[in-house]
Order: C-alpha cells, then sequence, then structure tokens
C-alpha cells in the first residue's frame, strides 16, 4: 500500500453552526453540503477536505501535552506577503493568533478554531526541503 495524499479531516465539533461560520467565513473553506448536524468542505482538490459532525459539550481547554492530534496545517500561499495579508484577516475577524512561526521552509501563524483545535496557517517560502529533506527537522525560529 502506497498513500498518495491526505484526503481528508473530520472533527468531531460542540456547535455546527458556530464552526461552519469559522470555516467557511474566517477560513475561506467552501462549505459543499449540511445537514443533520454535519457539514462538509471542499475544494476543487477533492470531494471534501473537512467534514464536521456535531457531538455537543464543550470546547477543548487544555493544552496539555497528550496523545492525540497536535494541529491541523493548512497551506495558504507561497508568498510572504500572503501571510501578512492573512494576518490582518484574522485580526479584522477578532481570531487571536497564538504563535508565529520561520520553519525555514514555511513561514507560519497558529490560531485555534471554536473548539480549541490548533490550526497552523503556512506559506511555502522555499522549496530546499526537495533536495535536503531534513531541513523540515530544524528548530523553528520565531516569525
Amino acid at each position: 500500500m502506497k498513500i498518495i495524499e491526505l484526503g481528508h479531516i473530520v472533527l468531531y465539533v460542540t456547535n455546527i453552526n458556530k464552526m461552519v461560520d469559522f470555516y467557511k467565513n474566517i477560513l475561506g473553506f467552501r462549505l459543499i453540503a449540511a445537514r443533520d448536524g454535519m457539514a462538509a468542505f471542499s475544494s476543487p482538490r477533492t470531494h471534501h477536505e473537512l467534514f464536521l459532525i456535531e457531538v455537543g459539550g464543550k470546547p477543548a481547554v487544555s493544552k496539555q501535552i497528550k496523545p492525540g492530534l497536535y494541529h491541523i496545517g493548512l497551506k495558504i500561499g507561497n508568498t510572504k506577503t500572503e501571510l501578512k495579508n492573512a494576518i490582518k484577516e484574522l485580526r479584522k475577524a477578532n481570531v487571536k493568533i497564538t504563535g508565529m512561526s520561520d520553519h525555514l521552509v514555511t513561514n507560519s501563524i497558529y490560531i485555534l478554531d471554536p473548539d480549541g483545535n490548533e490550526i497552523e496557517l503556512y506559506v511555502d517560502v522555499n522549496d530546499s526541503w526537495k533536495t535536503d529533506p531534513s531541513l523540515v527537522f530544524q528548530p523553528p525560529k520565531q516569525l
């Protein structure tokens, strides 16, 4: 078997309406269907990339390190200008930026969705990892 691409992410969420608003209106995912406490988002790349299922409860509040999902990485472009524009949009929408890192091959900003799931929004700043894959293990620097 060989994995050829990451197909989709499914999240259990506390409030479907709040999460649809966030992923559609803040992050710009294209909503393709929503019903019965579920929502599917996609791009022209595949049938669905993000699927949300409402289960109720309360948002996660602990960032204690434990096994499980750490964050979702979403590529938003290839230039620092695109990242700067995203920062402006997030601030305008009152989304708190929890961190910013220079990973040498990417520049990243980190945010939390309404349920506390961490999201990395990044731009590729060079493709040196193609000839030296070890570069993805370089310690991040403050952006």
